[in-house]
């Protein structure tokens, strides 16, 4: 039997790419009950037909709530009797959270507050919350508000022993939707250059997968007020379209177009005062949380003069994928391998 045998899992922003990736993992387990909460009836409704058609006799398992996160009641009537949340409802595009920055405020920010105080009023065991690379040294409305949560998370995790409040920091997953890579399958498809802001730009590299991974781990061995980090490889962004114009059409043409509002030329996982008390686990790091309280006039006396030999992760200090290694990654996607066979290339 797992951690999850007969437990209730709910998801928020379940029916996103994440949603799907961790539906698709549980359902053949023994897990009980799984709760897709999100704001969009077109989408679970397309969710319910698929895994209806799919596993037309584990479906059942599948549970739909209509909400929003900004609400903290229709998060409430979706937590009653539940024992796990994967918090992943979020604003994630830069540029949209750039120009509406209060809305990424209310998701994203208020929006977990929410998640959070709901799940410790209702007694859940652990939540394990999701964020982004881009919530280190933010330069951006959607890594602000991102760096924000994870502060929620730190803070509402100080408030609660009998809720485990977790987050985990990741960076680009593939073929998420809304992602470059299946834009860049329509522009080739569409005849157009694939368009690149800058080619030099270095982007952790992760598939849908690792990032369930990832979250599973933080449920698994996180401590409350972590925030837990993969370390993933990483690649430019010119050798990334090299890989996707390789698989799907060699020498397409691909454009530069130029940096956007709020983009960065490299993602930070982890940042150098993060360094300072972070735990290298292997493949993962663990920031555990400031248990120092707010009783800081001790420190003015003495303090601590050791340094921890860890430097900042970011996507420029990773190791290197190339774009052979970048298109073994992407054909380990069935995204990508049915897009492949769409265009009898597979």
């Amino acid at each position: 039997m797992s951690l999850f045998a007969n437990k209730t899992l709910l998801i928020t922003g379940g029916t996103g790419s994440f949603g799907n990736a961790v539906l698709h993992y549980f359902m053949n387990t023994d897990i009980g009950e799984i709760r897709i909460f999100s704001r969009d009836e077109k989408k679970q409704d397309d969710m319910r037909h698929e895994f209806q058609s799919k596993w037309p006799e584990l479906a059942e398992k599948i549970r739909y709530y209509i909400g929003d996160v900004r609400d903290i009641q229709s998060v409430k009537n979706a937590m009653h009797g539940g024992d796990y949340i994967f918090h992943a409802a979020a604003l994630k595009q830069v540029p949209s959270c750039e120009f509406f920055p209060l809305e990424a405020v209310k998701t994203n920010v208020i929006g977990t507050d929410n998640v959070l105080t709901a799940a410790i009023e209702a007694g859940v065991k652990s939540v394990i919350c999701l964020s982004t690379d881009k919530a280190a040294y933010p330069v951006n409305a959607m890594g602000t508000s991102k760096a924000m949560m994870e502060k929620v998370v730190v803070a509402k995790s100080r408030t609660t022993k009998a809720t485990k409040i977790c987050c985990t920091r990741y960076g680009n997953v593939l073929c998420s939707r809304g992602s470059v890579v299946p834009l860049w399958i329509d522009q080739i498809r569409a005849g157009k250059p694939i368009t690149i802001t800058e080619p030099t730009m270095t982007r952790f590299v992760m598939s849908l997968e690792e990032a369930v991974e990832l979250v599973l781990f933080a449920f698994e061995k996180g401590e409350s007020g972590d925030i837990l980090v993969q370390k993933a490889p990483a690649c430019t962004i010119g050798t990334l379209a090299k890989a996707v114009t390789e698989l799907f059409a060699p020498g397409h043409e691909i454009k530069v177009i130029g940096i956007r509002h709020g983009e960065k030329m490299y993602e930070t996982l982890l940042t150098n005062e993060e360094c300072e008390h972070a735990v290298d686990l292997g493949d993962f790091y663990r920031v555990p949380c400031d248990k120092r309280g707010l009783n800081y006039d001790k420190y003015f006396k003495e303090g601590s003069v050791a340094r921890n030999p860890l430097t900042e992760f970011n996507s420029s200090n990773t190791a290197q994928m190339t774009v052979e290694q970048v298109k073994e990654k992407l054909l380990s996607l069935q995204y990508i391998r049915d897009e492949l066979a769409a265009e009898g290339k597979a």
